[in-house]
């Protein structure tokens, strides 16, 4: 997410930090290139000239200019204000003292909103142990109540639906009965949304909104349409008032105008993302660890808190046990190949890695059959062949490619690279500094 941006804030702030001294004109001319990449990403024009405008205040007020080594204060700056321009502190939802907390689901149709709401139900039912009920009130769209049942079961959450002839605000105040009967912590209501906004779309919203009291409104934008996220964002804040937006489909957001922008138009934070097709892939939107990412700086948080739903404390002192030991098999390798493909997309792990994030390695195509390739090549062996893979020979060589559908080659190369990972495993459990040049070279 961010490709284009990053890349770009990136090569201009390396320009900066290379740098001995900085003076009035180097600090101009990055203002310029980073108002070019702005614009480029489709970040609202107002909120770019704000932006830079207090950027270049600041790099002038902070003694900055005609210092020795001034690029880590300028990046400094940067990162600041881009967090401030993204919200500043994470938000989060407004939980009601006397459940069920109800949030409302609003946005236009095809932005993802039915969705959203399935993976936000997932979101509260997992992270907060939230008994969680959706109501189905989007009775225009066709199939939508079906989806919402389906994604919604896949969710863990309770769909309360009244198929697609009721009126949606007798379903939502239907809907709110029942959560309360059956004890429901949380209910959301997913609402209808139109092709565009529209007095007939607000006037429903607005009915249900009175009907049911929500304690958060929602609204969901679709992150690729850029600068139409913003406009639409800002039309929602005009007639019906909202509290947070989820943003949806930002992984597939390489430029980032809307997210940039949504905040400084309407006043309304980012609450959430969706950064990906599956359910599991929807995180609260924290602007410091994203501007950070932008910037190439890693997004050690996020990468805890993914590590820590997938890993247990008892697993991972075994695994340290083996390390030592040097008995780490590639059936202890499998295990911790799944465990880290629960975190989500493999390049998107790899941004989140300081050093790594913004680096050629970060940006290459992640090729996930590789990984599957490498799980079929395991699973066709032995577990003897497993523990110890030195007892591989020619003939088991042939035998696991045949049973993993690869060839020869493939298995001779899994092999010689796990190999290499068991001495650097040595090396680190010895307190050594592995050579990972040596590693590289030998994966080649």
């Amino acid at each position: 997410m961010f490709d284009a941006l990053s890349e770009k804030l990136q090569a201009t702030l390396d320009e900066v930090r290379q740098r001995g001294t900085l003076t009035e004109q180097d600090v101009d001319a990055a203002m310029r290139e980073i108002r070019l990449a702005l614009l480029e990403a489709d970040v609202n024009f107002k909120v770019v000239r704000q932006f830079t405008s207090q950027l270049k205040e600041r790099c002038m007020g902070e003694e900055v200019v005609g210092k020795l080594n001034p690029g880590q204060q300028v990046i400094k700056i940067v990162n600041e204000q881009l967090t401030e321009l993204m919200g500043g502190a994470s938000a989060g939802l407004a939980f009601s003292p006397r459940p069920p907390t109800v949030i409302l689901m609003a946005g236009l149709q095809g932005s993802g909103k039915t969705t959203a709401t399935a993976k936000l139900a997932r979101h509260l039912h997992q992270e907060h142990d939230s008994s969680v009920a959706v109501a189905a009130c989007d009775v225009y769209r066709p199939a939508a109540v079906e989806q919402l049942v389906k994604v919604g079961a896949q969710a863990g959450a309770t769909v309360y639906e009244k198929g697609t002839d009721a009126d949606p605000v007798e379903i939502a105040k239907w809907a709110l009965d029942r959560a309360r009967e059956e004890g429901k912590d949380v209910l959301i209501v997913d609402t209808s949304g139109r092709l565009h906004v529209d007095a007939e779309l607000m006037d429903e919203l607005v009915r249900i909104r009175d009907a049911v009291k929500p304690t958060d409104v929602l609204l969901v934008v679709d992150a690729m349409t850029g600068q139409d996220a913003v406009n639409v964002a800002e039309s929602f804040a005009e007639a019906v008032q909202f509290d947070g937006v989820v943003m949806s489909k930002l992984d597939g957001d390489a430029r980032g105008g809307a997210a940039l922008s949504v905040k400084a138009v309407t006043g309304k934070p980012i609450l959430f993302a969706s950064t990906g097709e599956k359910l599991e892939q929807f995180e609260r939107f924290h602007p410091d660890r994203m501007a950070q990412r932008i910037l190439g700086m890693g997004d050690v948080m996020s990468l805890i808190e993914k590590a820590e739903r997938q890993f247990d404390e008892d697993e991972a002192k075994e695994l340290e046990r083996k390390l030592r030991k040097n008995e780490f098999g590639l059936d202890d390798f499998l295990d911790q190949l799944k465990m880290v493909r629960k975190m989500g997309p493999l390049q998107s792990v790899l941004g989140m890695i300081p050093g790594l994030a913004g680096h050629q390695l970060s940006n290459m195509k992640v090729d996930e059959r590789e990984l599957d390739r490498i799980q079929a090549i395991v699973l066709s062996m032995t577990p003897s062949e497993r523990r110890k893979p030195e007892i591989i020979n020619g003939s088991r060589r042939l035998r696991i490619a045949r049973g993993s559908g690869t060839n020869v080659q493939q298995v001779n190369r899994l092999i010689k690279q796990f190999g290499q990972m068991r001495k650097v495993m040595r090396q680190v459990g010895r307190g050594k500094m592995p050579d990972f040049g040596a590693l590289m070279r030998s994966a080649r």
